[in-house]
């Protein structure tokens, strides 16, 4: 039993310092959209960038020799969306990472599925079914886990988007341009969205044609309500409508949208708390009213015999 527990606390050990690096990730992504606004000197961006801590240096390149090989064996289609996780979710761990930890927690699993299953008489009947159980639960968490980060990520920025979507038509119909309105949503919106639209109208002053940032930044993000949103931008262009109406009925059905959501909320919220009152404190309320009287019958029937 100490044999398992020591492996599986290097395993997780090992893990949890490969999913760390995305803090670091997250660092140099910031840094490098605040030298892209000017609100840091180059300079300071490329001093502070080596500073990577000892075990992301030690073990970034075993997880990218080790995940690359991985890689050469998993279907294209399945990498492909992987992939696509992942920089919805912001880019908290490279590809190779993200293999390479759920090879190891799919190692951890099966060994404990292994060991477990050993202990309780052998790979026949319920630990064959252990050990099974476990390997499905080692190749499904990694998955789970960016699928979570991805939808959190999601929720962040589908919040921020009213009150951006009201930051562009104002600016907009205070006669700024399109690219101009957006520039001043990065600066003022903090968060996944303001990165976002800083990292599209980067590529828009390299070159790119601006429909095809923003498609790009709404696949980036994979938010259904921002795609709905660059659509009827790009469409606005291409037709020659006014953006600014546009603009001012993609930010009332935002309002709109927002409003709908708290309200579903509201309503989901008493069937929510049904299970916590049924698990936790309709027991408690029993034992506080029923205790007492039970302690009295039971006193009242030790005392007749």
């Amino acid at each position: 039993m100490l044999v398992v527990l020591a492996l599986a606390l290097i395993f997780a050990a090992i893990v949890f310092l490969v999913l760390g690096m995305s803090w670091q990730q997250d660092s140099t992504m910031s840094m490098r959209l605040a030298t892209l606004r000017g609100e840091r000197p180059a300079a300071d961006f490329r001093a502070a960038t080596p500073r990577e801590s000892i075990g992301a240096r030690l073990v970034a390149p075993m997880a990218a020799s080790m995940g690359g090989k991985v890689q050469a064996f998993l279907p294209t289609r399945w990498i492909d969306g992987i992939e696509k996780n992942l920089i919805q979710a912001g880019q908290p761990v490279t590809l190779t990472g993200f293999l390479f930890a759920s090879l190891l927690v799919l190692g951890l699993t099966l060994t404990m599925g292994f060991t477990l299953a050993t202990a309780s008489g052998g790979l026949t009947g319920m630990g064959l079914l252990l050990f099974g159980v476990l390997g499905a639960f080692g190749v499904v968490m990694p998955k789970v886990w960016l699928s979570k980060r991805v939808k959190y990520r999601q929720k962040i920025i589908l919040k921020s988007l009213p009150d951006a979507f009201d930051l562009i038509t104002t600016c907009v119909e205070a006669g700024m341009g399109l690219e101009a309105a957006l520039a001043k949503v990065a600066e003022k919106v903090e968060g996944p969205f303001g990165e976002e639209l800083a990292i599209c109208l980067r590529e828009v002053s390299l070159g790119k044609l601006r429909r095809d940032a923003l498609k790009e930044l709404a696949e980036r993000t994979g938010v259904p309500d921002l795609s709905a949103f660059i659509n009827a931008v790009v469409q606005a262009e291409t037709m020659g409508t006014s953006i600014a109406t546009v603009l001012r009925v993609q930010a009332e059905q935002m309002r709109t949208k927002r409003r709908q959501r708290a309200e579903q909320q509201a309503y989901q919220a008493p069937v929510k708390m049904i299970f916590p009152l049924v698990l936790c404190i309709f027991p408690t309320l029993f034992i506080v009213i029923l205790g007492p009287a039970g302690i009295t019958i039971y006193q009242t029937l030790i005392a007749q015999e």
